[in-house]
């Protein structure tokens, strides 16, 4: 039995993106593409979704790191996200909030019938790079995930076994 997989390629945003006006040395940004021809609001509600195993990690981190001081309720913009909208184009939309320990970004751009995605994160100390290094491995588990949602939703899904 073949089964059909979204292929999910890591790639730079593109250039044009407004997220690389926040981009400084030494800040983290990866980059994430599939083919989609949904708009990145479009994107946001379906890739944002989170399964139950997400959900259940965000509400263990919140308690973790509550006594550490960081925020740990979401903003909802009305229109299910679970970040608030910091830029909004017809070709783009970043997400995100500022903490004491780091600023983070999630940007959506539709470009040439491709969807991509970035997370960029600022760590503003010490706190900051233990938490990203932390939360890394679930960072990429819930990134592809959404990518291949997206890519069920609004494109092709090319049949590739094991493509990721």
């Amino acid at each position: 039995m073949t089964r059909s997989y979204a292929v999910v390629e890591k790639t730079p945003l593109p250039a044009t993106a407004q997220l690389w006006q926040a981009v400084q040395p030494g800040d983290f940004i990866d980059g994430y593409a599939v083919e989609s021809r949904i708009s990145p609001r479009e994107a946001a509600e379906i890739g944002l979704s989170l399964p139950g195993w997400a959900n259940a990690l965000l509400r263990l981190r919140n308690w973790i790191v509550r006594p550490l001081g960081l925020k740990t309720e979401v903003s909802d913009t009305g229109d299910k996200a679970i970040f608030p909208v910091t830029y909004e184009d017809a070709d783009e939309l970043i997400l995100g909030a500022d903490d004491s320990h780091l600023n983070f970004r999630i940007s959506l751009v539709q470009q040439a019938g491709r969807l991509h995605m970035a997370t960029w994160v600022h760590r503003n100390n010490l706190l900051g790079r233990v938490y990203l290094a932390v939360v890394m491995p679930f960072h990429i588990l819930i990134v592809r995930g959404a990518m291949r949602r997206i890519a069920r939703h609004g494109g092709a899904i090319a049949s590739a076994p094991g493509a990721q």
